[in-house]
């Protein structure tokens, strides 16, 4: 008899009802009900699939910026310096299934899959894609409501991609069509399951959101932990992981990647580098203030993502 609670179909980790999928409310802002973690799980090598039972995740990065003074210039900060940035982290915590673990859903032949009981035994990294799904009240703003926005790989809007979902039960007034529900994630316009149809196929087929992807490259576990007390019922895992790089799956990333504030490129960025440099572009050296010229005049810094 199959593992349902590990049995990855349809862009989810099982198929028993720990899977099922409920609606959501439309609104502006970002709801946890629709964001997605995705894993490898062992067993599959196909793609990675959406995590179950997951009560949270919570990724941190952080970096230290360094003031430069002079003495000399009185109590003041002459310049902020950014530090390299630490390593991304993040947390999980999830529900215990029997036949089914933390580390099983991220890819280790731990639980009743194999040997694993102890971090020093994962000799790889894993991955996470982290999806945040827009609602269809957003998606409406971009103009595709109900099917949602996919940008293409290496374009700058390339790490938004499209979320399709299956047949519900409609009525005669929406397009969405009958059947049984659930969701996957697909680029190019290619199911990753055979049972999820392309969202964006026309009116016949409209059944999908835009997604904001982040990825989660080459991640160790750092931590994990299980509490079994006499006076609960549900036993919880959780997890800390290292992150090796974070990005988009799309774009190429180098230093001349138009990542905003740029004043170079017409952008507004902040005072102390308009036009002319110095103190919000006035120079206060000793011939007097001196009004910018505004040097840069067509200096373009990448197009972003190619």
């Amino acid at each position: 008899m199959a593992n349902t609670d590990k049995n990855p179909q349809g862009g989810v980790q099982g198929t028993s009802y720990l899977y099922d999928y409920g609606t959501s409310p439309n609104t502006r802002t970002a709801v946890s009900q629709k964001v997605r973690i995705l894993t490898p799980q062992y067993g599959d090598n196909a793609a990675m699939h959406q995590m179950g039972v997951l009560s949270s995740f919570n990724p941190s990065q952080s970096r230290t910026v360094e003031p430069v003074r002079g003495i000399g210039f009185g109590d003041q900060v002459a310049e902020l310096v950014p530090s390299v940035t630490e390593p991304t982290t993040g947390d999980f915590e999830r529900a215990l299934l029997y036949l089914c673990n933390l580390w099983q859903s991220t890819g280790y032949a731990a639980g009743i899959d194999g040997p694993v009981r102890s971090l020093a035994h994962h000799k790889w990294p894993f991955d996470i894609e982290q999806q945040l799904v827009f609602s269809t009240l957003a998606d409406n703003d971009l103009g595709q409501a109900n099917t949602g926005h996919s940008g293409g790989t290496g374009s700058f809007d390339g790490g938004v991609k499209q979320v399709a979902y299956s047949k519900t039960t409609q009525d005669n007034s929406t397009s969405h069509g009958g059947g049984p529900g659930s969701g996957s994630s697909f680029d190019g316009g290619n199911p990753k399951d055979g049972d999820v149809d392309a969202a964006g196929s026309g009116n016949s087929n409209s059944r999908g959101h835009s997604a904001i992807i982040t990825m989660y490259e080459a991640c160790w576990f750092t931590a994990w932990s299980a509490s079994f007390a006499k006076d609960a019922g549900m036993i919880m895992e959780t997890g800390s992981v290292i992150v090796s790089d974070v990005h988009d799956f799309s774009s190429y990333y180098g230093e001349f990647l138009a990542t905003g504030n740029d004043p170079t490129l017409g952008q507004l960025g902040s005072i102390r580098y308009g036009a002319g440099g110095a103190q919000g572009g006035v120079s206060m050296g000793a011939t007097g203030g001196t009004s910018g010229t505004g040097a840069f005049t067509g200096a373009t810094f990448g197009t972003g993502g190619g």
